[in-house]
């Protein structure tokens, strides 16, 4: 690897700032030789963690005024490093940071000589330093303090920290600003000093373990193309959500039940082999690979070659899944980490991933196919789903009502061990409708024909995601009640020589997904023909879900309006984070229920793009 600074001048202070085309700003410093390193650093999968060689040309004049050293002491402070000075500056090398794998050794707090910050060496920071380890909510630090006041460390977040040794005792630990996309970025360092050369090298391994630490199974991966930059996703998502999903995905188990849904894994099958003239010769990336399901499929398909990218524990399952296929193996390459962080050294010709939640957009994935598409896929590129629509209508189902309704019956108990629980019975009559009903029910229970809401993955943009608000009006087509609105999605497969369709409607063999109903507080009466308005809102939030909320009118318009009494408004509020998941079979119909509305027709009306 080769540092170096051209024609950007030197920067100085505790914080320097990178500047033109300098991504990364390193620090290094010799002992009491205060020099300042500068330049890019490109860490690719194959040299993450390993720095071959650091350099630098100091013009002589900015090397005067940055030590305040004539040319004769910086010549001499240079040829103590073993490097002279030339006429253009000074030139520095630095060793490359061993690596032996020495798994039994367990060593996490090291006592040092001195540490000093950089750029100024001039007194340590720390009289009795110690450097010590820690792992925090899965990220892997490093906390320098002095001895006696471990409560105010130096931290170091190791995912975008570099260590360098500049002599058997000497290194330097260089923390750069993960803020890549910024025009300007900041850099920190600081040089520690080792008791011995054993205590520097021991330091020097546990920093690599500790630092990979979060990745144990990386080493697993063939061809591991990983990234340290903070994204959008960690900025967006809540920690402890984001950790409950990767380790949900990471589990066998869950996989099994997808892969089960022979809907779900056939539709996709169908839609890749059918369409082989997009795939043949083409650059694919898989967004949430999985197991690596859709990448072999992918493969079989003629890819040229597949980037299987995934965050969670399972990429170490499918790197040997695909490896266990060596006839389409060579092909793929399993990248372990968040499609928003991870770097490919290719763009692609075609992205295919599974990226919908219960009623499509839970769990926010789409966001991040939405950003692969923006950071991977070529122009006019084609993307396997190709667009996704909600689809939305009111229905009728006292026995649902009922059931929700009757949960807070505990609440109303007025001697409940001598207690009265009978205050809390509103607040908790409103958790309950406040779930989401996630179940398969009988396409009869609509009472108007659902209308739709479509998102083109090709142009939408991530902020759009973010808050989804769709306009409803229905005209009924029976008299009744209306409990609710109900919902569910389908996506298109726009292949050029197959369109395919993937739904969750009800009355269509059940997915995975099921179907979603929110329940109005009170329901609705209604005439045949009256119109029906209202809304319904989106909120995504941190726990990669959305807030829902749905209100419903009845209107004086129509021909049943007459008869429909006074205009009534109903809602609901739910989170889709917390849904009620129901009976997963289709519930028992009514004979006075009996109304099959006409459908939409919205598997054979096909958007062309």
């Amino acid at each position: 690897m080769h540092l170096s600074v051209s024609n950007c001048g030197i920067l100085v202070g505790y914080s320097a700032m990178a500047v033109s085309n300098i991504s990364f700003v390193v620090l290094a410093a010799f002992a009491c030789a205060r020099i300042i390193l500068s330049g890019d650093i490109i860490v690719s999968g194959q040299s993450q963690g390993l720095v071959q060689q650091c350099s630098t040309n100091i013009i002589a004049d900015e090397v005067e005024q940055m030590f305040s050293l004539d040319k004769a002491a910086a010549s001499s402070m240079a040829c103590s490093c073993g490097k002279p000075l030339g006429v253009a500056g000074v030139s520095l090398k630095t060793e490359p940071v061993e690596i032996p794998q020495r798994q039994n050794e367990r060593e996490r707090e090291f006592l040092l000589a001195s540490m000093s910050q950089l750029p100024s060496t001039s007194s340590p920071s720390f009289a009795s330093p110690v450097a010590r380890f820690f792992l925090r909510s899965g990220i892997a630090e490093l906390h320098i303090h002095e001895e006696l006041e471990p409560k105010r460390p130096d931290s170091f977040d190791l995912r975008t920290t570099q260590l360098f040794k500049l002599s058997p005792v000497h290194a330097v630990c260089i923390s750069a600003s993960p803020e890549a996309k910024e025009k300007t970025t900041y850099s920190t360092g600081i040089l520690i000093q080792f008791r011995n050369e054993k205590e520097c090298s021991s330091f020097s391994r546990a920093f690599e373990r500790e630092k990979n630490k979060v990745s144990a199974h990386d080493s697993d991966l063939p061809n591991k193309i990983l990234s340290v930059s903070k994204s959008t996703f960690d900025e967006k998502t809540d920690p402890s959500s984001a950790e409950m999903y990767f380790h949900y995905y990471g589990q066998l188990l869950h996989q099994q039940n997808m892969l089960e849904d022979y809907v779900r894994t056939g539709t996709y099958y169908a839609a890749v082999t059918e369409n082989q003239a997009d795939f043949v010769g083409r650059v694919v990336v898989d967004v949430g690979a999985g197991s690596g399901i859709l990448s072999l499929f992918a493969a079989q398909a003629g890819a040229k070659h597949v980037y299987a990218v995934e965050a969670s524990e399972m990429a170490a399952y499918a790197s040997k899944l695909i490896a266990g296929n060596p006839l389409l193996s060579q092909r793929i390459t399993v990248a372990k980490g968040k499609v928003e962080e991870v770097e490919l050294p290719e763009k692609a010709d075609i992205l295919i991933s599974e990226p919908m939640g219960t009623l499509l957009v839970n769990e926010r994935m789409l966001e991040s196919y939405v950003i692969a598409r923006d950071r991977f896929l070529v122009p006019n590129g084609k993307m396997f789903p190709t667009l996704g629509r909600m689809h939305m209508a009111p229905f009728c189902d006292q026995n649902l009502y009922d059931e929700i309704a009757n949960k807070a019956l505990f609440w109303q108990q007025q001697a409940f061990y001598k207690v009265d629980l009978t205050p809390l019975h509103e607040p908790a009559s409103q958790e309950y409708f406040s779930q989401p009903v996630v179940d398969a029910f009988d396409e009869r229970l609509l009472v108007a024909q659902s209308i739709s809401h479509m998102i083109d993955f090709k142009s939408v943009k991530e902020e759009d995601l973010y808050e989804i608000d769709i306009p409803l009006r229905f005209i009924c087509t029976n008299g009744s009640q209306i409990h609710g609105l109900a919902c569910w999605f389908d996506v298109l497969f726009n292949g050029s020589t197959t369109k395919r369709w993937l739904t969750t409607a009800p009355g269509e063999p059940t997915t995975h997904w099921y179907q979603v109903r929110c329940v109005l507080s009170q329901p609705l009466d209604i005439m045949p023909g009256q119109e029906i308005t209202g809304r319904l809102h989106m909120m995504a939030h941190s726990a990669q879900s959305y807030i829902i909320h749905v209100t419903m009118s009845t209107e004086l318009r129509g021909p049943g309006a007459e008869q429909g009494g006074n205009p009534q408004t109903s809602s609901a509020k739910c989170n889709l984070n917390d849904p009620y998941l129901r009976m997963l079979q289709p519930q028992g119909f009514s004979l006075a229920q009996d109304h099959k509305p006409h459908r939409d027709g919205q598997i054979q009306s096909l958007i062309e793009h």
